[in-house]
């Protein structure tokens, strides 16, 4: 027996080591391959001998962390010759809202434009030299985020300058499943809401930029080309692509922030509701100064949220409840904002929106219509504004199917 057991004893670890390893191979070959992966993968062959135009930030990047302004200036046979920065400018440090300055890359030594500054749009003077503009930047797949109206922008661009757009496609963090939200009403398009699309659209750049082209949402339309990932399914969350988060601004630093943007980001639009933003949890409270974090936390613990809790907050005279929300959750996240409102007027007598409305206008772009206020200050039950949205919705996952790539 004892022999036996010598015998054996070595081949155990190194079966189990082989198993190890083809565990870890299996892992790392289903992890998600970017565009600017697929791209590369294919020498390039988009670019070839082409003055190229990239719309970038920080987040351009491959899966192994590598930017893709550096990737593309160093590809063979491509040359770029410029680059475009969006809101939050091209490192992502610039503050919300806060002008993005034209300069020159020090990474690839090219100019940087901005489309955050005296224009939201590249003009003729900046495509001049252009052959073909590239999109490549992580959105966090709420309307409001600017990144795709910024894009939406630039296929408006290339179409009128009659040179081709390409989107390097990434994932949606809030995955492919998920339409929630209020819907655009007429004539409230804006920078905040490009795309007459739901609040939480479920759908990655690439899926939205055909969509967005062939119905004519942007015009003239652009010759445009999407470059699919590989291995990324709709139930996706972002830690199973496998993929490391890079904030794509300073109050979305983790790979969860987008599901707080959408609970709290509405409400957060409304002066004297404190969201976290400036702090370590942006988006992850909601609170203000009129009401109790007791009372406050009950209410929002007795609506209809699967997967998501609500814990006491008390911080600087502001109290309210401090959320926790499963990358899984069943909850609409876009209905968590209307019950922190509904909380908020619950709490006091007088309107919690204080003024004209001209004082809500980005409130009111963000949320896509005006009618939240009156619905809020008569006490409307947050329930059937939130069931309001659910025809529009409906319409929208018919209409986007033919543009969904994956």
């Amino acid at each position: 027996m004892a022999r036996i057991q010598l015998k054996f004893r070595p081949i155990f670890p190194v079966c189990l080591a082989l198993l190890c390893l083809c565990f870890a191979s299996a892992a790392r070959a289903e992890r998600v391959e970017l565009g600017i992966d697929v791209l590369k993968a294919h020498d390039f062959s988009l670019l070839q001998g082409k003055r190229v135009g990239l719309v970038t930030n920080h987040t351009g990047i491959d899966s192994d962390g590598v930017k893709t302004r550096k990737i593309l200036a160093k590809a063979p046979g491509v040359r770029l010759v410029a680059l475009f920065a969006p809101e939050h400018g091209l490192d992502g440090v610039v503050g919300a809202g806060k002008y993005v300055a034209a300069r020159k890359d020090p990474l690839t030594g090219l100019p940087c434009y901005s489309l955050y500054g005296p224009t939201r749009k590249p003009t003729p003077a900046m495509l001049k030299g252009i052959d073909v503009l590239v999109y490549d930047m992580q959105d966090i797949g709420s309307r409001s985020y600017t990144y795709i109206s910024t894009m939406a922008k630039c296929m408006e661009a290339s179409g009128e300058a009659g040179i081709p757009f390409i989107v390097l496609d990434r994932p949606n963090p809030l995955g492919g499943l998920r339409v929630e939200g209020p819907p655009m009403e007429p004539g409230k398009i804006s920078f905040v809401g490009q795309l007459p699309v739901p609040y939480v659209h479920g759908m990655t750049t690439g899926e939205l930029a055909q969509m967005a082209n062939a119905k004519g949402w942007t015009s003239p339309k652009c010759n445009l080309t999407v470059v699919k990932m590989h291995h990324w399914q709709r139930g996706m969350t972002w830690e199973q692509t496998g993929l490391k988060w890079i904030a794509t601004s300073p109050n979305i630093p983790y790979s969860n922030s987008p599901l707080y943007y959408v609970a709290t980001g509405l409400a957060g639009e409304v002066g004297g509701i404190e969201t976290g933003c400036g702090g370590p949890a942006p988006f992850q409270v909601a609170a203000c100064k009129w009401t109790d974090a007791r009372s406050f936390t009950s209410y929002l613990r007795s609506c209809d949220l699967p997967g998501v809790t609500f814990s006491e907050y008390t911080r600087n005279g502001f109290q309210g409840a401090q959320l926790h929300i499963d990358p899984n959750a069943q909850a609409d996240l876009c209905a968590i904002g209307v019950y922190i409102l509904a909380a908020a007027q619950k709490s006091t007598s007088h309107s919690i929106f204080t003024g004209s409305d001209s004082k809500y206008d980005i409130f009111y772009k963000c949320y896509g219509s005006n009618s939240i206020r009156a619905a809020i200050e008569r006490r409307v039950p947050p329930s059937h504004i939130i069931a309001s949205w659910a025809p529009a919705n409906e319409r929208f996952e018919k209409e986007r199917k033919p543009y969904l790539l994956y």
